[in-house]
């Protein structure tokens, strides 16, 4: 993506980004050579890179059985998944004068992504659980409670998967560049819409 010095994200806040707005767009080339999206809910793991002390971000997810994005997948392991956080319109008026423009504040998240499909019960059973503990927790006691073949039919519906990220980017656009504007830009957001107040705390986060 277009990504400007001064709007450019850090690790954490990639981090951040995809934990707290994890309902992503994957992304990957079908039949037709277009581009093919599926929109679903990604946990990110934080794994050891091997041999250099550092850290690699890994997303888990899955898709239905009909869906053919996992053949897509399966044929061409490199996709590209997109994460969005708040977003909102800014209004020229926080500026000290007239000769300003509209814009559009936002914060996302690219990445670059291997995939690998992970097919035994066991593996999908534990994927589900730890999207289940990102958005529900005590709902994983209703799952073991279902039922050893209610489970199974339910896990043999999906198809999961691994995205090993092999390249990221973070943008988060927040007027940075124009610090005459930050405290009304802070103002007008914090006593706005849920996305707008998101905004605001993001700009603390900045300071």
């Amino acid at each position: 993506m277009y990504l400007p010095p001064h709007f450019k994200g850090d690790r954490a806040q990639a981090a951040a980004l995809m934990t707290e707005h994890p309902f992503a767009s994957l992304i990957s080339v079908d039949e037709a050579g277009l581009p093919y999206v599926t929109h679903l809910p990604l946990h990110l793991e934080e794994r050891p890179s091997s041999g250099s002390g550092q850290t690699d971000f890994v997303l888990l997810g899955h898709v239905a059985k009909p869906n053919p994005h996992w053949r897509y997948l399966l044929s061409r392991p490199q996709a590209v998944v997109t994460f969005l956080g708040p977003h909102a319109y800014m209004s020229p008026k926080v500026y000290p004068d007239l000769a300003r423009v509209p814009t559009w504040n936002y914060l996302a998240v690219h990445c670059t992504v291997q995939a690998t499909l992970i097919e035994d019960p066991a593996g999908k059973d534990a994927l589900l659980k730890k999207l289940i503990g990102d958005h529900e927790p005590p709902y994983a006691e209703q799952w073991r409670g279902l039922g050893e073949d209610f489970v199974h039919k339910m896990l043999a519906g999906i198809v999961a998967f691994e995205l090993q990220v092999t390249d990221w980017q973070c943008k988060v656009k927040l007027n940075q560049h124009r610090p005459e504007a930050r405290a009304a830009m802070q103002a007008m957001y914090a006593a706005g819409s849920p996305d707008e107040q998101a905004l605001a705390g993001w700009t603390d986060r900045l300071s």
